[in-house]
């Protein structure tokens, strides 16, 4: 008879939480504006008003609402309908270099102020992420400057 020991328990723990932790979904509001609620039902209490393009991690779906949480950790419940899975990054740093190549040598091809959102092109795997500017310009920002990736 085979016995697990605490150390078999211990690894395989260790081995789900870290599958669970690169298990990270976004989504952006799609619509003009979200309105965000303490539970998933339109009676609930309305908590804030969000623009178009805003970020959020995706922590549970139901059938008509998605509970997220904001970059400051904040855990809301919005309406499905007015999602969308199309990706944003929010800018961090009070102004965001972008860049024309993905490395801080390269290029700066402008910046953005703090609370800019961004459209998300492509994680580069390297520590940066591809952005495209509202006005069309795309570039490079560094994934430690940017929520939302």
């Amino acid at each position: 008879m085979k016995f697990v020991t605490p150390l078999h328990w211990l690894a395989l723990f260790a081995l789900l939480c870290g599958t669970a932790a690169h298990a990270v979904d976004y989504v952006s509001v799609s619509e003009s504006n979200a309105v965000l609620y303490d539970a998933p039902s339109l009676k609930a209490k309305k908590l804030f008003v969000v623009n178009r393009y805003m970020p959020f991690e995706q922590v549970v779906a139901l059938d008509n609402w998605i509970k997220v949480r904001d970059r400051s950790g904040g855990l809301y419940w919005v309406e499905k309908r007015v999602l969308s899975n199309k990706r944003y990054v929010f800018a961090l740093p009070l102004l965001l270099d972008v860049y024309a190549e993905p490395d801080s040598g390269a290029t700066r091809l402008f910046q953005v102020r703090q609370q800019v959102v961004l459209e998300r092109l492509e994680s580069t795997g390297t520590g940066w992420v591809k952005v495209r500017h509202q006005d069309g310009n795309v570039g490079y920002a560094r994934s430690t400057d940017v929520w939302g990736d």
